[in-house]
């Protein structure tokens, strides 16, 4: 692939050979800045044009040595600009369409509307937890750049319907409308609940009045990034022991720990035994802070270690990626989620 530094070397090559070929004439044929520009010039181009003074034999050999570097360098520069346009046309092609059939493959996947810096985050998540998604983003350029790291992304608008149909929609577990305005995300909503209508819906609110709006389009869920700042920052002023500890407990040692679900699946040997029997702190080094029976409307907070699972019954873990890793095989939890109100 034709490389910033590979252009950078071909002008300096040329602009070099444009200065020793404009010194060179000059004193070799004796004429003034401008004919000894003109001259190499017309040299390195072979275009052909009559020489502004008699050819003297230094000059002629000169000039054949100027003619050899100069086609050269333009020829080498030609190649490599068409290398650049073709291959970068082809490669983004291919990488397109393999792209296209991927996500027409796709089921319980999840969508995000809007590569912004809410949906940068969102995409980090997807990919640490090696998520299925698709991303539908209207600026080319943060498009492009998404496409070469090997983002599944749409390039389109995510108000339009053959958009979303276009990332599969119909066979989507979740969409995500994380675009910077709240008509837009109305819009997405609307659409995206015609399209499918048990489709789970969470879409980001700035006004404070939007999350009234989008949820009578359609959303499940609206999230406020204003409203979730300002209670952090004043958290952190009315309550900074509560908030330290809270930040101390999910990053020990620069290990990163997270709450997570772990859902009890069917062939799971976590069935019929209590909490109590799988020593999950022990065996997994996991904090088990919550459970929920299958059917149950609410969590039970601190469980008891008599409490015994089965098919469904979820409970509410805090550890590192591996160690939650390691406990949703043990319940053959896929991730997949059935999304609640």
């Amino acid at each position: 692939m034709f490389e910033n530094r590979n252009l950078r070397l071909i002008m300096i090559i040329l602009i070099g050979l444009l200065l020793v070929g404009t010194v060179g004439y000059k004193i070799l044929l004796g004429v003034n800045t401008l004919d000894a520009l003109y001259m190499t010039v017309i040299t390195i181009s072979s275009v052909g044009y009559q020489e502004v003074a008699p050819m003297t034999e230094p000059a002629k050999l000169f000039s054949i040595i100027l003619i050899f570097l100069g086609v050269g360098t333009l020829g080498y520069a030609l190649t490599n600009l068409l290398l650049l346009i073709v291959e970068g046309d082809m490669n983004h092609f291919w990488r397109k369409r393999r792209m296209e059939k991927e996500i027409k493959t796709l089921k319980n996947h999840y969508i995000l509307c809007g590569a912004g810096e809410t949906g940068e985050v969102v995409i980090n998540e997807f990919v640490k937890n090696h998520t299925d998604f698709i991303v539908i983003e209207k600026d080319k350029e943060r498009y492009l750049n998404y496409m070469s790291q090997g983002v599944p992304i749409i390039h389109g608008d995510a108000t339009e319907e053959q958009t979303l149909e276009r990332a599969n929609i119909k066979a989507a577990a979740g969409l995500i409308s994380a675009l910077p305005s709240d008509v837009d995300n109305v819009f997405v909503v609307l659409t995206a609940r015609t399209i499918n209508k048990d489709i789970y819906i969470i879409a980001r609110a700035s006004d404070k009045h939007a999350p009234d709006k989008l949820k009578k389009a359609g959303a499940n869920k609206t999230i406020s990034a204003t409203q979730i700042g300002g209670r952090r920052m004043a958290a952190q002023m009315l309550r900074p022991s509560v908030v330290s500890f809270l930040e101390v407990v999910t990053s020990i040692d620069d290990v990163q720990l997270d709450l997570q679900d772990v859902v009890i699946n069917q062939g799971s040997e976590m069935i019929g035994k209590t909490l109590r029997d799988l020593k999950i702190p022990d065996r997994f080094g996991l904090v088990v802070i919550a459970a929920k029976k299958l059917g149950a409307s609410r969590m039970s907070l601190n469980p008891k270690s008599d409490l015994s699972l089965n098919v469904g019954d979820l409970i509410l873990v805090l550890g590192n990626d591996a160690q939650v890793k390691d406990l949703k095989q043990l319940a053959g939890d896929s991730g997949y989620r059935e999304h609640e109100d």
